[in-house]
Parts: C-alpha cells; structure tokens; sequence
C-alpha cells in the first residue's frame, strides 16, 4: 500500500475519532444541565450514537459481509429490545 493510499484510509478514523470526542464533551455538558425526565433519554441517544460509531468504524463491521452486518444489526435490536423491556417494567413499578 502506498503512502497516499494509507493516509486515505486513515481519513474517516480520524473523522470519527473527533466525532467520538465531541460526543463526549457533548456528554459532559448535557450532564451539567438538568433536562428533567429527558436526562436519561439524551444519555441514552448519545451512548447509542457512540456505540453504533464504535462498531460501524473501529470493529470493522462496514468493510464485512452483508451477513455480519445482518448478525449486527440484528444483536443492536435485540439488545434495546431487552433495555426497553427492563426500562419500561422498572418505571412503571413506581
């Protein structure tokens, strides 16, 4: 691999890099705000985004086959399925 093609690689791990770290700081300041019920939704959403960038880029789901993205899409889905569930029976056992 030449040098130019190397750099052009490295490209979109930097992009999401900085996304990454502007997710976090977007993490602390909403962290030093109070949203009322919309705190935990908003820690929630953003964990999600970072999550989902962390698998696509960094576990190189997006360079895999059409069936591992299948497999990973599917584990997300189930996975917020389960954190819905649980969520939703803590909250309504007042």
């Amino acid at each position: 691999m030449n040098q130019q093609a190397h750099e052009a690689s490295l490209k979109p791990y930097y992009v999401v890099f900085a996304a990454l770290m502007a997710l976090v700081a977007l993490t602390v300041e909403v962290a030093r705000h109070d949203f009322g019920e919309w705190n935990f939704a908003i820690a929630v959403l953003i964990a999600a985004v970072k999550a989902v960038l962390i698998i696509y880029y960094f576990m190189h789901v997006r360079q895999s086959a059409s069936l591992t993205r299948l497999m990973v899409g599917a584990g997300f889905m189930w996975l917020a399925i389960l954190f819905t569930l649980s969520f939703a029976d803590y909250w309504t056992r007042g």
